[in-house]
């Protein structure tokens, strides 16, 4: 082959690559508009004085110094670590073995339909708006609600409660509703990395005389590690970012701050304070942490990745 020869094919190949720009485009530039500038605005009125009107005033770092002595920054902290234990933890634990029961016992036992209804009905919470699981639950968590008359019914009056009044009960309600919301998604996941999982792997181990418990920690955890890192990354950043359940559950973040979360934090900031670039300094940080949450999961799933090459 000559040189001219292979000099016009890279060059039609370069130019189809090429091509590939235009249709990339677009996306880009939504990207910009949506996403990039508006990060670096937030990130740049965070270190100005500004009430929503008029000219922000260049502060410097001060809403960083102090935000740090703010106690009821370090507080909605608190309380985001424990919304990543109901909304990505605890879900992803159960949610692993209820999907290898039903994949495993269930199905097998009673038909995958069965299973297949299983998880459509455990997936349901997911599908359904949060304003209206809020109200419903809101409706249920009353004083005089259905869960309080349920338990005066049963003989236990003395545990009935203000669930989402009293400051020592408000965050463990809000977090049983984020753990019921939140428990179908992991099935999901888990249902369909089951199904690539070779059934050999099952047959050997059984024929080797292997438990329920022992195949599903030797086979099950084992083939499903992407699904469980997709669903941590995804789950852990929706707990950081959480707003909508506890504005509709609590209102305002009570009582007094017991339920407060970063994103509401910085939305009474920017929108009940005025305080904007206070706001913008929470929703900095929050954006800072959400990053490197995300570059963790995706470097330990390439590295498992590469371990099992």
């Amino acid at each position: 082959m000559s040189k001219a020869v292979a000099a016009r094919r890279v060059g039609r190949r370069t130019r189809r690559r090429g091509g590939y720009v235009w249709f990339l485009l677009p996306g880009l530039v939504l990207s910009l508009g949506v996403i990039v500038a508006p990060l670096l605005t937030n990130v740049w009125l965070s270190f100005t004085r500004w009430q929503g009107v008029g000219n922000p005033t260049w502060i410097g770092a001060q809403n960083y110094t102090r935000l740090f002595k703010d106690a009821n920054f370090w507080a909605s902290f608190r309380h985001t670590a424990l919304i990543i234990v109901a909304m990505a933890i605890v879900p992803t634990v159960i949610g692993l073995i209820i999907a290898a029961v039903l994949f495993d016992y269930v199905g097998k036992r009673f038909g995958n339909r069965v299973a297949s209804a299983f998880r459509s009905s455990l997936f349901v919470p997911q599908v359904i708006p949060v304003a209206v699981s809020g109200i419903v639950w809101g409706w249920l968590l009353m004083p005089d609600g259905a869960l309080n008359a349920t338990l005066r019914d049963a003989g236990l009056k003395s545990q009935a409660k203000n669930w989402l009044g009293n400051p020592d009960w408000a965050l463990p309600s809000v977090m049983g509703v984020m753990f019921w919301i939140q428990l179908g998604y992991p099935i999901v996941m888990f249902m369909a990395g089951l199904q690539r999982i070779d059934p050999a792997l099952y047959e050997a181990a059984e024929v080797d005389g292997a438990t329920w418990w022992q195949r599903f920690r030797s086979i099950t955890v084992y083939q499903v590690r992407p699904e469980i890192y997709v669903v941590l990354v995804t789950t852990t950043i929706a707990a950081m970012k959480v707003f909508a359940q506890v504005f509709v559950l609590t209102g305002n973040g009570g009582p007094g701050n017991a339920t407060l979360v970063p994103s509401f934090f910085a939305w009474r900031s920017f929108f009940q304070n005025a305080d904007v670039g206070y706001g913008a300094a929470i929703s900095s940080i929050m954006s800072v942490l959400i990053l490197v949450v995300g570059s963790v999961f995706v470097w330990l799933q390439t590295r498992a990745g590469r371990e099992d090459i």
